[in-house]
């Protein structure tokens, strides 16, 4: 994936998301419709790339960190035991993308 509309699409996959558009820019966050609304990606614009926001098991966000050292980081304004940036076309494969996104639904749904 390499646009933030495919991201937001790999999204809209899982049951009961809502696209939402919390701030007064281009940022989008993609949250569970239900109970609390909680945010499982956030993807903006920062330092000139597309930042994606997930989050992982403490043990993976440091895993994701050391496979794709220049398109995994620390999460950009969150807390970054808990969650990862990924920064679009940077080597990270699709399938490890979605893996990732995948487990930050699964991990903020409630």
């Amino acid at each position: 994936m390499t646009t933030a509309q495919q991201i937001i699409d790999y999204c809209k996959t899982f049951p009961d998301v809502v696209e939402d558009y919390p701030f007064d820019d281009e940022t989008v966050a993609m949250r569970h419709k239900r109970g609390q609304r909680r945010i499982f990606a956030l993807i903006m614009r920062h330092q000139g790339g597309i930042w994606v926001n997930v989050k992982n098991q403490p043990g993976w966000c440091d895993f994701w960190r050391e496979q794709y050292p220049d398109g995994v980081v620390p999460a950009y304004h969150m807390n970054k035991q808990h969650w990862n940036s990924i920064i679009l076309g940077r080597g990270v494969p699709r399938e490890h993308m979605e893996q990732m996104i995948e487990e930050s639904y699964l991990l903020t749904r409630r």
